[in-house]
């Protein structure tokens, strides 16, 4: 098997860097049914140019590589310690090129590993089949998206829905509700996968081999076909929206299965996924380890274009930002505002915010401009170089972000998905903004830093580290202000109403 880790590195860096050609239909989809000049428009316009930066650079499409999830097809004999041994060095590897970041952490003691190898990482599935090939499918779900994986227990009650029942349109209510809580955070539209039944941990596996299926097949279970299908056209009517900012938007999938359960216990088990919906396969000889054909993608068809014009065209209403902010700055922005932010700027994510707790800043942060960014880096030639750097979901950050802003001075804090009431309360007593950065687009926003200008606390490792970073022109949206409002918190109550109204529709027809 010689060929084996050089064609297993090449799966990784295409399922990292080029979105399969079935994501990019539904997204282009997404984006030519949107309403031009709304802000979730603009979300998918930087989106669809970032797919594009990302197979020109060949760099991660979004900066969280995820958890890197393997499920190997072996012929019966092939010797799967050695597949297991490749993978892990073709996953060393590209994590040393900057394809994957660095995401595996000790539980216990909370070092990164730096290689994305430790304990049961990456993950691995092994099954035997008659086939003559090696069969490898790899799936990179980032840690957004996977927080937002959700498992119903029925009977239950939901939020706006009422009473989710033993059965489909019990199922139904409860994988709305899934779509519907996720809101920004997951980086909608987003796609589902999901387990009827099953027990609770091996529930969660089939909702996530759900996520293997392209987007366009047709479930050949026709009461499934049909409950994918109103799902589809239901949480579409929710107005969540790209980004969660409101919009038609809100999902670019629905698959479904279904496992026999206990009598005793019913789950509804939901996989959610971003829109950087990252999977390819690959067909490799059993002897040499060669690659003898992809899947879900053809790699003698041209890769085409996405990006409808110029990504983010500038309007001139956009307010220019040159940190250190002042509070009157601050005060003046209202949400829906669009900003462009030229200097200097500090990452910081959950590490850093709890070092802060306990420990004085290693940088003035007064007057700043606070990125939630766990960036992918290479240090090339003695200096470090931005290789992704799209935002993380700030929701994490709440049980420190208001002291953190209290405490040091910040002005500017950037995310994305939106926070809660105490950071809400905190940006209108000191007079700071939130400002809504597009979850997945990191090469888009890695092109806006002009320079590396220098790293604190890189003992965290390099995703939790405090990077200093020089930008032009890096867009966001103020989506909480200094006046107390909130547009994530009004696009949750408005989708709140609409759910309901789904929640009133007639019993979904028993096959």
């Amino acid at each position: 098997m010689e060929f084996l880790s050089g064609s297993l590195l090449e799966l990784i860096t295409q399922t990292s860097t080029n979105l399969p050609p079935d994501v990019r239909a539904a997204m282009s989809l997404a984006a030519d049914a949107e309403m031009p000049g709304t802000q979730s428009s603009q979300a998918l316009d930087i989106i669809l140019s970032n797919v594009d930066m990302a197979v020109e650079d060949e760099g991660p499409i979004c900066q969280d590589t995820g958890m890197p999830t393997f499920v190997v097809h072996t012929p019966v004999g092939v010797n799967q310690i050695r597949i297991r041994k490749a993978i892990l060095e073709a996953v060393a590897e590209a994590t040393r090129r900057g394809k994957l970041r660095p995401n595996s952490v000790d539980s216990i003691t909370g070092q990164n590993s730096g290689n994305n190898l430790g304990e049961e990482t990456p993950v691995i599935h092994f099954e035997q089949w008659e086939d003559d090939e090696i069969e490898v499918k790899l799936i990179l779900k980032g840690g957004g998206c996977e927080n937002k994986n959700i498992q119903y227990s029925v009977p239950c009650e939901l939020d706006h829905l009422g009473r989710a029942d033993r059965n489909l349109e019990g199922v139904r209510k409860c994988i709305l509700h899934a779509v519907w809580q996720a809101q920004g955070q997951g980086c909608a539209p987003g796609a589902l996968g999901v387990c009827i039944g099953s027990d609770r941990a091996h529930g969660y596996e089939l909702a996530k081999a759900q996520l293997f299926r392209t987007l366009d097949d047709v479930n050949p279970n026709p009461t499934l076909a049909r409950l994918e299908s109103e799902i589809m056209e239901e949480a579409n009517r929710l107005g969540v929206g790209a980004m969660g900012f409101g919009g038609k938007a809100s999902l670019i999938g629905c698959k479904i299965t279904a496992a026999n359960r206990l009598p005793a216990s019913f789950f509804v088990s939901v996989a959610y996924d971003c829109w950087a919906f990252r999977r390819l396969g690959v067909r490799l000889d059993a002897a040499s380890g060669a690659i003898t054909g992809w899947l879900y993608r053809d790699p003698a068809r041209a890769v085409e274009r996405m990006a409808r014009g110029e990504g983010f065209p500038l309007t001139g209403r956009e307010v220019v930002l040159t940190p250190p902010l002042t509070e009157a700055q601050m005060r003046a922005l209202k949400v829906g505002d669009v900003v462009l932010i030229d200097g200097e700027m500090f990452t910081g994510r959950d590490n850093v915010h709890a070092y802060l707790m306990k420990n004085p800043p290693p940088v003035d942060l007064h007057g700043a401009a606070l990125y939630h960014c766990g960036p992918v880096m290479l240090k090339e030639g003695g200096k470090w170089t931005v290789k992704a750097a799209g935002p993380t979901t700030s929701i994490r950050e709440e049980p420190y972000q208001a002291e953190v802003i209290r405490r040091y001075g910040v002005r500017a804090v950037i995310g994305k998905g939106g926070m809660g009431k105490k950071t809400l309360a905190a940006l209108k007593d000191c007079g700071a903004v939130y400002l809504n950065g597009i979850g997945g687009a990191a090469q888009y926003y890695a092109r806006t830093v002009e320079q590396v200008l220098g790293v604190d606390l890189l003992e965290f490792g390099v995703p939790e580290a405090m990077w200093h970073l020089r930008v032009k022109n890096f867009a966001a949206i103020v989506t909480m202000d200094a006046e107390g409002r909130s547009l994530h918190a009004d696009v949750e109550q408005a989708t709140a109403a609409s759910l309901a109204t789904l929640g009133t529709l007639e019993a979904f027809e028993k096959a």
